[in-house]
């Protein structure tokens, strides 16, 4: 794309040549004071001036000169230049336009032309050479590339070095949020956009953080579990340290019971409620129970609670996940495949076989698991109206994503903003997601794994699927997975709240702070979108298709209201499940083997069947043979055509990948348009029946949910200049994989791995 040649004639039709630029970019450095903007408790640990970074294919032309600045918290290069053929900037009001979060960094790569010389930096490590090239492989899939030709040698040594040390740091503490809370606690009015630490907002409404005995009990009557209670018997962690303090357990189990039980399970971890369906079936998540001795009597103990807490007293369907699913290290197999595919691999060398290569990687393979077994798992609450248990080995990898999916389809409170933000915090945050470990801030590789990444991939399906179903945006989900690589927020830092208030503590001790009656020090919540982003650019993340709960829908000519009722909230065939044996029905009796192609339906999958499975596809046949009810449930389809590629994603950084005024932001564009035009129709016609002034209606005007806005009645105008199929996002700025043609690190890079193996570089100094 940036490549001044003329392509050659290929059928890739989007590759469009490069436009010319209007303004020649100066190949010479600027000798400007050019200052970083720091976040409170951010100090800048290295710099180096006269840096160029490398933004174009095959000529410096367009590459920009200035200050690389290495901090506590980002890699930031400053300059004056513009940045060429850029024409719209979204901008993060925590990070600049060429800033990199330092928990972002995947691995850096230290380059020499003349000794023809590489190295792979780690933390504490030496650099016997005087780099010319540094090269930053980023966990969003950037790569950005700098050049330091007319920089001192020692100097960009030096911050080399500062960028390996501090994004690698060794301990928790370590972490920029801690400087950044601790310098909030001393000086409160360097709060930034004015932001309390740990709150909640987000669009105007509060979002449930579950830390509080009153949110999960407000949960209990939203949902109607009148036969669950809030249990607090794990305040101060006296029981598991891996639990949140409040969480919700059948009525019939008493406390004392409960510490009793809790020293059978790995980790402490007791069966935990997530949610309840109108028809009274639980979804409950359990950990493995490791005392072999108790195990029948303690598991049939937990099975006739939740049997009890029915109001059909109905039975008990357990699901291993660890059988059913793929687990975490083939998942992470799987990322770093993707990435090797979407980054590292030249389109023009691939594009025969990139499908097959795709299809290698499993990834899409295991999106399908997730939807498909969470489908079926829904079948068995809604239509066979048992409650689920959940069963995993720690109870907090594979089953945040299953239970987290299973209410995406049942529930349509959870595709709202809110509410999906009140599911992660309810099935990730509050029950013990390893995001420290599995997000691997820390650098140990052996726990890393893209579990949260893979949910937010799966809710892309189902948007993809019905997008009137969700308020959100494909923006706002990809937001929020870079949000996870972001070291500020205490949403996604720790193992677990325990670790939280442990670990913050201390560190308030060890400067100072005084606590009062809080637990553990208030990290800035990820909730809080405007800490982030301006109010425009936050209405990005709303979907201009969604059709909100009084919205009305014209069908065969009539006009109808969505109303949240029992009866067309669920499509649930009525009837009292079979009474079976110990109450708890085996996983193979119901559903096919792993890999059936039972959700795979076809037109001409008409046959009735007699297996035990046949009314499982009876009741997938019947569903998505009826109109979708949009706040009812909603289930995936799950066939090879219909499983794709999260392009926003994966893609935002690759130039070549780039479709200029194409893409699925196209009619995003003239959905939203159409859609400001309505609520102006709207507004004209409550200002023409109240009779109400001129200046309420510019008021009401200005609230409108639109990030493109009609500028009057049948607006017809084009798709604005700007607009790409990477939109709001912009691959101007990191490393394009043909760049580094032409160079001594061509070689070197020609058939290597994707993030490039430590061991295999750690020793060519």
């Amino acid at each position: 794309m940036f490549s001044l040649k003329q392509p050659k004639p290929t059928f890739k039709s989007y590759l469009l040549p490069l436009p010319q630029a209007e303004d020649h970019i100066a190949s010479e450095p600027r000798i400007k004071k050019l200052e970083p903007v720091l976040l409170p408790g951010e100090i800048v640990v290295n710099e180096v001036n006269f840096v160029r970074k490398c933004i174009a294919t095959d000529t410096s032309q367009y590459d920009l000169w200035g200050k690389l600045v290495c901090t506590n918290f980002k890699i930031s290069f400053i300059t004056d230049d513009p940045m060429p053929l850029q024409k719209f900037h979204y901008k993060n009001l925590l990070l600049g336009e060429h800033d990199v979060p330092l928990t972002c960094i995947e691995q850096i790569v230290t380059v020499n032309d003349t000794k023809r010389k590489q190295k792979v930096l780690g933390p504490n490590q030496k650099l016997k050479f005087n780099p010319t090239e540094l090269i930053i492989y980023c966990k969003d899939f950037r790569i950005v590339r700098f050049r330091f030709d007319e920089a001192g040698p020692e100097s960009a040594k030096k911050v080399c070095l500062a960028i390996a040390h501090y994004s690698q740091p060794t301990d928790l503490q370590l972490l920029f949020a801690f400087e950044y809370v601790g310098e909030i606690y001393h000086n409160p009015a360097k709060k930034v956009n004015g932001i309390d630490p740990g709150g909640g907002g987000a669009s105007g409404q509060q979002t449930p953080l579950f830390e509080t005995y009153s949110d999960w009990d407000r949960e209990i009557k939203r949902t109607g579990a009148s036969e669950w209670r809030v249990c607090s018997v794990n305040e101060g962690y006296m029981i598991s340290t891996c639990l949140p303090e409040y969480f919700v357990v059948p009525s019939s189990l008493a406390d004392q019971d409960l510490k009793l039980y809790s020293y059978s399970f790995i980790g402490r971890r007791m069966p935990l409620w997530s949610w309840n369906h109108p028809n009274g079936s639980a979804l409950v998540r359990m950990a493995n129970i490791k005392d072999v001795l108790q195990q029948r009597r303690i598991d049939q103990r937990i099975c006739n609670a939740i049997t009890r807490s029915h109001p059909l007293r109905s039975d008990v369907y357990k699901s291993d996940l660890d059988k059913s699913l793929p687990n975490i290290h083939e998942i992470q197999a799987a990322h770093v495949k993707l990435k090797q595919l979407c980054v590292n691999e030249p389109f023009e060398e691939t594009e025969e076989k990139w499908l097959s290569s795709l299809e290698n990687t499993h990834w899409l393979e295991y999106i399908r698991s997730f939807l498909k077994h969470s489908a079926e798992l829904v079948y068995m609450m809604e239509c066979k109206h048992v409650s689920v248990v959940l069963q995993e080995e720690e109870g907090r990898d594979l089953s945040c994503l299953a239970a987290s999916l299973i209410q995406v389809m049942l529930d349509p409170y959870f595709r709202t903003i809110v509410g999906f933000q009140s599911l992660i915090q309810k099935e990730w945050v509050m029950a013990g997601y390893q995001f420290l470990d599995r997000c691997n801030h820390l650098k140990r590789s052996d726990k890393e794994s893209p579990l949260f990444l893979m949910f937010l991939d799966c809710v892309w399906q189902l948007l993809e699927q019905y997008p009137a179903a969700f308020e959100f945006s494909e923006v706002y989900l990809t937001v929020l997975y870079d949000s996870a690589r972001v070291s500020l927020f205490g949403t996604f830092l720790f193992n677990c709240p325990h670790q939280r208030v442990k670990e913050s503590t201390e560190f308030a001790i060890s400067k100072n702070i005084q606590l009062g009656d809080e637990k553990g020090l208030r990290f800035p919540c990820v909730w809080d979108w405007s800490l982030q982003f301006t109010h425009r650019d936050r209405l990005l993340f709303h979907n201009p298709l969604y059709i909100g709960k009084s919205a009305p829908c014209v069908q065969n000519g009539a006009v109808k209201t969505f109303k949240r009722s029992k009866k067309n909230y669920s499509s649930t065939l009525r009837g009292a499940p079979p009474a079976l044996k110990n109450g708890i029905i085996s996983e193979q009796e119901f559903l096919p083997r792993r890999n059936s192609l039972i959700l795979k339906l076809k037109p001409d999958f008409l046959q009735h069947t007699e297996s035990p499975t046949g009314s499982m596809e009876q009741y997938f046949r019947d569903w998505f043979a009826k109109p979708v009810d949009l706040h009812g449930v909603i289930l995936p389809r799950v066939s090879g055509t219909q499983i794709k590629l999260w392009k926003l994603c994966y893609f935002r950084w690759v130039p070549e990948a780039q479709i200029n005024r194409g893409g699925s932001i196209t009619a995003f564009h003239k959905v939203s348009l159409l859609a400001d035009e309505v609520d102006m129709l709207n507004r004209s016609l409550r200002q023409y029946k109240s009779n109400s002034s001129l200046h309420s209606s510019c008021l009401e005007l200005d609230q409108s949910r639109m990030y493109f806005r009609a500028s009057g009645l049948n607006d017809t105008s084009g798709a604005p200049d700007f607009l790409s199929s990477s939109f709001p996002f912009s691959p101007i700025g990191n490393l394009c994989r043909r760049s580094i043609l032409g160079t001594p690190l061509s070689k070197f890079l020609s058939g290597a791995k994707i993030w490039l193996s430590t061991e295999t570089l750690a020793n060519e100094d």
